[in-house]
């Protein structure tokens, strides 16, 4: 697999690629490009790639995150493959709830329950 940037770490369990954020904070443009890249070349990889967001680490996320996010859903989903958020604080998921984007992702309690959920 491709180098990946150090605010993220990349793990491969059976056909997922898991991804865990390893900043706390998501809000910093450049960092946000930098993500978005590396998740780029993730889903260019593989033909139906299925992609697990870990945001345990995750305590603040800006709303150009959101953008970056949704852009890399439509990606996948132009290539058949399915993506999964997990993990997220409450605090967060008050933003996803608010923005209805919970509705638009699979997002699970934990890395498990996201893992599982891959068709």
């Amino acid at each position: 697999m491709s180098e990946s940037p150090a605010r993220l770490n990349v793990t491969q369990q059976k056909d997922v690629s898991i991804v865990e954020f390893t900043e706390n904070k998501i809000l910093d443009e450049m960092n946000i490009t930098e993500i978005g890249q590396a998740l780029d070349v993730i889903v260019q990889s593989k033909d139906r790639p299925k992609l697990l967001l870990d945001f345990a680490n995750v305590d603040h996320l800006s709303s150009a995150a959101l953008g970056m996010l949704i852009n890399v859903n439509t990606k996948l989903k132009q290539q058949n493959g399915q993506l999964r958020l997990a993990s997220i604080r409450p605090q967060i998921m008050e933003v996803f709830v608010i923005t209805k984007l919970n509705r638009l992702f699979r997002i699970s309690a934990t890395r498990a329950e996201a893992f599982g959920s891959f068709e």
